[in-house]
């Protein structure tokens, strides 16, 4: 039987209901079931660096995907989901890729290649149950993606180093799905805590937790709700262009591997190679983000939140004019909450051309900032935002029975 997007309210959620629900899809009773989480994320401020083997700075979000698994006996793979009709029934050892089969080639991804980490792995029956909005840019695919790797590999007894599942559920997505991204999706969904930005350094893999200290303020989430396929944008364009950019700079600066590592003081001295044009343009954006995202974590350690706010403001400028990838729904959420008095900070945020923009408000006039906002962009764009009041959350894990399943809400 496959459950059709039955929606759960977060207010009602509990353990013994998400083991139910798995009981109604897949049969047999909820014993030696198990729940495991994996948050959705928001990406504070450096976009587009991730491939580049710069900076970013993401959060954890307390949205996320929840997996009810349970081991089989043999080696089928049964996959359900309560957010999409598909249900998919596959071997172990003919795990491919398949259009028809939608967001279940994200887990079949990570299954796949944790055989070859992990072999032998057993049959798993799996419900998936996610509130993270659908190609709204907060990473629903990474979190899909962690929360699999996490139950696949603790319900075969095996261990599970965080970085190391964020790094293979990255080639999952890279190889069997066939999208480019850069490791900081997983990253940020693996490493997650509670009321602290990640400073990830994607070219070493260096980190630092920063303390996200807004007392007063709310990080609020706007989706524009426009559906973006990360697969079909501009996403891998964009990535080619830079590139191409590099290969250019390796000329002058043979000693560099990846834009990340290019100071704005050595860009400055060899821009005059580079010819006018996009490609001039994108590694212009990545030099600024890059050197944007080390000033927000210096300035979020010494809680100076208003001028971390006008960062977001140049960042979003940036990504508009110099990398090209807002679009008119971005933009006017941009315009619209910027004109607030209540916002200190906004800007788009997840790879754009739609999806979410993310704003630093006043607590006491959220509800305000919200109405205006729907209200404007509804005169705009013809149809409403969506909005999502956001805490900054753990990353993956599994939920016992009696865990709070809102934790951070």
């Amino acid at each position: 039987m496959i459950v059709e997007n039955r929606m759960i309210p977060e207010q009602e959620v509990t353990h013994q209901q998400l083991i139910q629900l798995f009981v109604d899809q897949f049969g047999g009773t909820g014993e030696d079931t198990r729940v495991f989480f994996a948050p959705g994320r928001v990406n504070l401020i450096g976009e587009h660096t991730d491939y580049n083997g710069g900076y970013v700075f993401p959060a954890a979000l307390s949205y996320g995907v929840w997996a009810i698994a349970r081991k089989r006996s043999d080696l089928t793979l049964r996959l359900a989901s309560l957010n999409f009709d598909t249900q998919v029934e596959v071997q172990l050892d003919h795990l491919v890729y398949d259009p028809a089969h939608e967001w279940a080639n994200y887990p079949k991804g990570v299954i796949h290649l944790l055989q070859q980490e992990m072999e032998p792995l057993c049959g798993l029956d799996i419900l998936f149950y996610g509130n993270i909005p659908n190609g709204a840019g907060l990473s629903s695919s990474a979190a899909i993606e962690l929360v699999t790797a996490l139950a696949v590999a603790w319900l075969n007894g095996k261990s599970a180093d965080p970085v190391k599942l964020a790094m293979l559920c990255q080639q999952a997505e890279n190889q069997f799905v066939g999208v480019n991204c850069g490791i900081m999706d997983q990253f940020a969904v693996a490493m997650g805590k509670k009321d602290h930005a990640i400073l990830l350094n994607c070219q070493t893999l260096e980190y630092e937790h920063v303390p996200v200290k807004i007392e007063g303020y709310k990080l609020v989430i706007t989706n524009t709700n426009k559906r973006r396929s990360l697969a079909d944008s501009k996403y891998n364009e964009r990535r080619a262009e830079c590139e191409q950019g590099l290969a250019m700079l390796k000329r002058y600066l043979p000693q560099f591997n990846s834009l990340g590592e290019l100071s704005p003081e050595q860009w400055q001295q060899v821009k005059k190679y580079i010819p006018c044009g996009k490609v001039k343009q994108r590694i212009e954006h990545v030099v600024s983000e890059n050197h944007r995202v080390l000033e927000a974590a210096q300035l979020l350690r010494n809680n100076q939140i208003e001028a971390f706010g006008q960062l977001m403001y140049a960042s979003h400028e940036s990504l508009r004019d110099l990398y090209e990838v807002t679009g008119r729904e971005l933009d006017t959420l941009y315009d619209i909450a910027r004109q607030h008095p209540a916002c200190i900070g906004t800007r788009m945020t997840g790879a754009g051309f739609g999806g979410c923009t993310v704003s630093l408000v006043a607590e006491e006039q959220v509800e305000d900032f919200q109405h205006e906002v729907k209200t404007k962009y509804q005169q705009l764009i013809g149809y409403e935002p969506s909005f999502y009041i956001c805490s900054i959350g753990e990353g993956a894990r599994e939920i016992k029975e009696g865990d709070d399943l809102w934790p951070f809400s």
